[in-house]
């Protein structure tokens, strides 16, 4: 088993493997025989609608929370909340949505800013208060994906 590029450079948060691997897990766990098209679990909870929504959001949310816990910019949090919000919003569109998680994999996305952040010093900026600042935006996103996948699903009954 390797080791956690992230944690081998000086000056890593400590502790932050365990988010790496859930990433993985959620966007590239496993592959298209034959191809080197990687996909994780994601899309396939979001076929679940609603529910697979929203778990995946509050899973990308936890995720996004701690890389905020342990140190990261504002620019950085906003920048992953971002990601997790167009993950939220286009993967609960019907059938659009799941070819969209495919592809967009917002978790790798988020990956890829924090080994920006920590490894190459980029999004830079004071952390200070970045904690309050991920809840506030992240409860403001479901909010509005728990109406707009209401107002969905009330658009959807109205065909029957």
């Amino acid at each position: 088993m390797s080791q956690d590029p992230y944690l081998k450079e000086p000056g890593q948060a400590s502790g932050m493997g365990w988010i790496k691997k859930v990433s993985y897990l959620l966007d590239e766990q496993f592959t298209i025989p034959g191809t080197k098209f990687r996909f994780g679990i994601d899309p396939i909870i979001n076929l679940f609608p609603i529910v697979g929504d929203m778990s995946s959001f509050l899973i990308s949310s936890v995720l996004v929370l701690s890389m905020a816990k342990k140190g990261a910019s504002n620019k950085l949090v906003v920048l992953m909340c971002i990601n997790i919000l167009l993950d939220a919003v286009f993967g609960a569109i019907p059938i659009i949505g799941q070819i969209f998680d495919f592809v967009f994999k917002a978790n790798t996305r988020n990956i890829k800013l924090m080994k920006e952040h920590y490894l190459e010093g980029k999004h830079q900026g004071s952390g200070k208060g970045t904690l309050i600042l991920a809840l506030v935006i992240l409860v403001a996103i479901m909010i509005l994906l728990g109406y707009a996948l209401f107002q969905l699903g009330d658009w959807i009954l109205s065909w029957f």
